[in-house]
């Protein structure tokens, strides 16, 4: 089961499969309910017309205003190579990476996040600039992992690079985050290993491209959504990103113009980037 959100005639909708669902039913409530009766309720709530351009509006972010979107960082071998390799303090990588606790941050906000089909930024004050695609976990208000998305966190590496403690400068920035195009609910199952591929195309032609798996995380769903509800409450849910496995070389740096495809399973999250 797919939910997207969509921008109608009376305001903002989410929609099952493709089916608009009534506009009261938010997302909030359905991630402050237990995973059994999530799927429950999405189960019994009567699905109306199909989403197309008279019934359903430009598609949103698969999240809601004031949802809170935290990350990961270090989580896969790639990353800390990549975050080494751009920093004088490369060590403080190596450590976060083989230590118990993971490092996770604040990144966005959910009005702020955008949609597949939106743009993202790059900083003016930033000369190295990446996307990160990454699995996003959908984590309801009692922990329980209840679906994913694709996401896209953007990153400043020069200025990550000058001094670790200018992480958020390098990851909370108007236009850093992008998910979707819709949440995967899990109906009850575990989530599993997924692909996760990255292309990027400059005037039409594909300038880099990668692949990897969450099978090469170095930490487990589990542990990555424990820590960040040690002390932390999230009463109608929170998305968690779960880090990065694909980094291009050190040479290259993201233009305007560009156009950015991540596959995270089976969603296809698409930006253009800005200035």
């Amino acid at each position: 089961m797919i939910l997207t959100r969509h921008l109608t005639a009376d305001g903002p909708c989410w929609a099952r499969d493709g089916k608009l669902l009534p506009r009261p039913l938010s997302l909030g409530f359905l991630l402050s309910l237990p995973a059994a009766a999530l799927a429950q309720v999405l189960a019994s709530v009567p699905a109306g017309p199909a989403v197309d351009s008279a019934a359903g509006g430009a598609g949103l972010a698969p999240i809601e205003p004031l949802h809170e979107v935290w990350a990961s960082g270090v989580t896969y071998q790639r990353s800390r190579e990549a975050r080494r390799a751009e920093s004088d303090t490369g060590d403080v990588y190596d450590r976060v990476y083989d230590a118990e606790r993971p490092e996770l941050f604040f990144k966005s906000v959910g009005w702020r996040v955008a949609a597949s089909g939106g743009t993202v930024r790059i900083r003016a004050d930033s000369r190295w600039n990446v996307p990160e695609p990454e699995l996003v976990l959908v984590i309801n208000a009692h922990g329980e992992v209840v679906g994913y998305t694709a996401g896209n966190d953007m990153s400043s590496r020069s200025i990550e690079g000058e001094n670790p403690l200018y992480l958020p400068q390098a990851k909370i920035y108007s236009g850093a985050c992008a998910l979707g195009p819709g949440l995967e609910l899990l109906g009850g199952e575990p989530l599993g290993e997924l692909p996760v591929t990255l292309a990027i195309e400059r005037q039409g032609s594909t300038v880099f491209s990668g692949e990897t798996s969450t099978a090469r995380m170095n930490r487990p769903y589990r542990e990555l959504v424990d820590y960040l509800r040690r002390e932390l409450a999230f009463p109608q849910g929170v998305f968690l990103m779960t880090g990065t496995g694909i980094v291009p070389p050190n040479e290259f740096s993201l233009a305007a113009g560009d156009v950015v495809r991540i596959q995270v399973g089976q969603l296809r999250l698409v930006n253009t980037v800005v200035a």
